[in-house]
C-alpha cells in the first residue's frame, strides 16, 4: 500500500483546523492509501497549534511543523514537501477552498500510471470581488505570454504528484520561491480537474489584494525577462524621439530663425514623462537586482520552532 502525504499549510486557522480534518477523515477511507497529514503552522498568532496538537495526540498519522514566525505559505509549502515521506503527496488549503472529496479520484489517476500529477482549477470566480477578478485574469494572461510556462487560468495549488515529480520541484533550491511556476517548470504529465468556486469554511484569508500583487509580480520575476527586454525598448524608443526631437528643434530654427522662445509647458511634460520612464525601468531593474541580492545571501528559507 503506497503512502500519501497531504501537506496543509495554516495561518491564523484555527476555527477550521478540526473542519479540515473531519471533511479529510470523510474520504480517507475510499483511498486505497496510508495516509500522512503534514500540518505547517506558518508562525500563527492565534491557537491554530493548538488545535493541530490537539488532533495530533489523537490521530497517529498527524505531523505537524511550526515556523518560528510567519515567512508565508511558499516557504510552508516547501517545508511540507521536504518533510513527506509518501509515494504520493499532495497539496491543499486547510479552509476548504480544495475540496477533499476530490482526493479519491486523483489519487486513482496517478495510480493508474497515465499521470505524473492531478491538479485542480476553477470554473468560475463565485464569490470574488471583480477587481480581484479582473487582475487575476490579466495576471494569467500576461504569464503566458511573456514566459516560458503555461499556466492555467483559475489553477490551484490543489493537487496530488507522484514522488518522482515532487523530488524534481525540491531539486529546485531558490528562495524566493513562485509555486504554481515551479510545478509547470518541471514538467511531467499533468491531468486538471475542474470544480466550481467554493467559499472559505470558516475565519478570513491572510490573503489582502496588495499581497496577490505582490505574489504576481514574483511569478513575473521568477519566470520571465520579459520587463527587462521592456525597459531595453523603452531606452531605444527614448533615443530615437530624442533624436527625432533634436532634427525638429534644428529645422525650426533654420526655418524660422527669429522666432521666440516658446513651450515651456510642453518641454514640462516632456521632461516629467521621460523621468517617468527612467524611473519606471530603474524599479524594474531592481527588482531584479533585488531577487539576486535575496538569493545571495543564502538565507533558510523558514526556521522552524518545533514539529513531530
Amino acid at each position: 500500500m503506497k503512502k500519501l502525504s497531504v501537506i496543509v499549510p495554516a495561518y491564523n486557522e484555527e476555527e477550521t483546523v478540526e473542519l479540515f480534518y473531519d471533511a479529510f477523515a470523510k474520504v480517507e477511507n475510499q483511498m486505497d492509501v496510508e495516509p500522512e497529514l503534514i500540518f505547517v503552522d506558518d508562525g500563527s498568532k492565534d491557537k491554530t497549534l493548538v488545535e493541530i496538537k490537539k488532533l495530533q495526540k489523537l490521530h497517529e498519522e498527524i505531523h505537524y511543523i511550526s515556523f518560528s514566525r510567519n515567512f508565508g505559505k511558499e516557504a510552508a509549502l516547501y517545508a511540507g514537501l521536504q518533510k513527506a515521506s509518501g509515494e504520493l503527496v499532495a497539496v491543499m488549503d486547510i479552509d476548504l477552498q480544495d475540496p477533499p472529496e476530490l482526493l479519491p479520484q486523483m489519487v486513482k489517476m496517478i495510480e493508474e500510471g497515465e499521470y505524473d500529477s492531478v491538479a485542480t482549477r476553477r470554473k468560475d470566480r463565485d464569490g470574488e470581488s471583480p477587481v480581484r477578478s479582473f487582475f487575476a485574469r490579466q495576471f494569467y494572461k500576461w504569464i503566458n505570454k511573456v514566459s516560458s510556462l503555461e499556466l492555467v487560468d483559475g489553477a490551484r495549488d490543489f493537487r496530488v504528484m507522484t514522488r518522482q515529480m515532487v523530488d524534481s520541484v525540491l531539486s529546485m533550491r531558490e528562495r524566493e520561491r513562485f509555486s504554481k511556476g515551479l510545478f509547470n517548470w518541471v514538467g511531467f504529465n499533468t491531468y486538471y480537474i475542474s470544480y466550481e468556486n467554493r467559499e472559505r469554511a470558516a475565519g478570513k484569508t491572510s490573503w489582502s489584494f496588495w499581497g496577490l500583487m505582490k505574489y504576481a509580480i514574483e511569478g513575473f520575476v521568477s519566470f520571465s525577462t520579459a520587463p527587462l527586454s521592456f525597459v531595453t525598448s523603452a531606452g531605444i524608443a527614448t533615443c530615437v524621439l530624442a533624436v527625432l526631437g533634436a532634427l525638429a528643434v534644428i529645422v525650426r530654427a533654420i526655418t524660422f530663425p527669429h522666432t521666440s522662445a516658446f513651450g515651456w509647458p510642453s518641454l514640462v511634460v516632456i521632461i516629467l514623462f521621460f523621468s517617468g520612464v527612467q524611473l519606471l525601468s530603474l524599479g524594474i531593474i531592481g527588482r531584479y537586482i533585488a531577487e539576486v541580492y535575496l538569493e545571495v545571501k543564502d538565507r533558510p528559507v523558514y526556521i522552524v520552532r518545533e514539529e513531530k
